[in-house]
């Protein structure tokens, strides 16, 4: 019996007889945001960045005068970050879920407020303008009011996004314009819509953006042109056909302002008439002129253009122009009427290159070259998330 007693102990004590063993309870997830709650004067440049600790975000709301705050969760669902840096002097609304292993939920809910800022960065200009249809060859050019020092954060804050997906970089020209341009000619006949995300920029020291701004052109029919000043002939195609083909006359050659540029020009403006007047000279010198010219399309920031001029003689003979490319006066209005800005000019046979920076000369740059004008390292796209804390 003390034997079997014995047994009866031991058991119980091995069954847990005693008090019971237990787990101390799931702590809930911790969620923290960047800027912090409460804030009254948060930064705008770093965006809005929403953690969990000990669990996964499961939903994340932010909202700014009522309207929803785009942003992003990543691959392991414990960071939310906002697409874009956030606007100067204004509230934010935050409601963040986040669930652990288990145990209970967390649902954090906040506010905070972006500061004012000091001096503002605006956009200028933008080229192609709000709605406008464009050749296949057309840049994108935005110009600011002041100039930006951090271009990289200004030019991260630049989207563009074609129908039809192409790759594309900008490259900076000055301190106040940058240009975007896609590796080859646009498709035709698509919208393309370009959207600087500046609200919040930092663009300098004490140098914000303030707002955001959108717009849309139109990319229409493939027209291209091909003149070679050799053979004094214009080919004119319209998807891939052949529409025109028109004698020419170009430069004379006998100066290098007088000598027409070889390379890939882009029409940029057309005015009938426009007046022309022989640079660096004077009336009275050899050489000067001063000319009502019809039915002129620009295509250099030279003094080139493809315009109307009533010297058949020389057309599709011989080379007496003082640089530009003409044509009988009926050929050169049927270029004028059915010409985009943007549409390619390919000219050859000068001895004068155009510049790459001659007006919109920016196809003359090998696609690599062109990168090189970015501010952002060469794995970054054009438009993105905005930097990491």
């Amino acid at each position: 019996m003390r034997r079997a007693a014995m047994l009866c102990v031991a058991l119980l004590l091995a069954c847990g007889c005693g008090p019971a063993a237990t787990r101390p309870p799931a702590k809930p997830p911790v969620v923290r945001a960047y800027p912090a709650f409460d804030a009254e004067r948060a930064r705008t440049d770093r965006g809005l960045v929403v953690e969990a600790h000990g669990g996964t975000l499961s939903e994340v709301l932010v909202y700014q005068r009522g309207e929803p705050v785009p942003g992003r969760l990543d691959g392991a669902h414990t960071t939310w970050r906002s697409d874009w840096t956030l606007m100067p002097d204004t509230e934010y609304t935050v409601t963040a879920r986040a669930a652990g292993a288990s145990g209970p939920a967390t649902v954090a809910m906040g506010r905070f407020r972006t500061r004012p800022v000091e001096r503002t960065l605006e956009i200028a200009s933008t080229t192609p303008l709000p709605g406008e249809t464009v050749g296949t060859g057309m840049p994108v050019i935005i110009d600011f009011d002041t100039p930006v020092a951090d271009k990289a954060a200004v030019e991260r804050a630049l989207e563009v996004v074609p129908e039809i997906p192409v790759e594309g970089a900008w490259r900076w020209t000055s301190d106040t314009r940058v240009v975007y341009r896609p590796r080859r000619f646009w498709a035709p006949r698509q919208h393309v819509t370009v959207t600087a995300h500046l609200a919040g920029v930092r663009a300098g020291a004490g140098v914000h953006g303030t707002a955001d701004s959108t717009f849309v052109f139109t990319v229409g029919r493939d027209q291209s042109s091909s003149i070679d000043t050799r053979t004094h002939q214009m080919v004119v195609r319209r998807d891939g056909r052949i529409v025109r083909q028109m004698a020419i006359s170009a430069g004379m050659a006998t100066t290098r302002e007088y000598t027409t540029t070889s390379g890939v020009h882009l029409t940029m403006d057309k005015g009938d008439p426009v007046r022309m007047v022989s640079p660096g000279r004077v009336e009275g010198e050899p050489g000067y002129y001063d000319e009502l010219i019809g039915h002129a399309v620009r295509i250099s920031d030279s003094g080139e253009y493809v315009h109307a001029k009533d010297n058949v003689w020389a057309q599709g003979r011989e080379n007496v122009s003082h640089g530009c490319i003409n044509s009988r006066p009926d050929q050169a209005a049927w270029f004028y009427d059915t010409s985009l800005r943007g549409d390619p000019v390919t000219i050859i046979g000068t001895d004068r290159a155009l510049e790459w920076d001659n007006g919109w000369g920016f196809w003359q740059l090998p696609w690599e070259k062109w990168r090189q004008g970015s501010a952002l390292p060469s794995a970054d796209s054009a438009g993105g998330l905005v930097p990491q804390r």
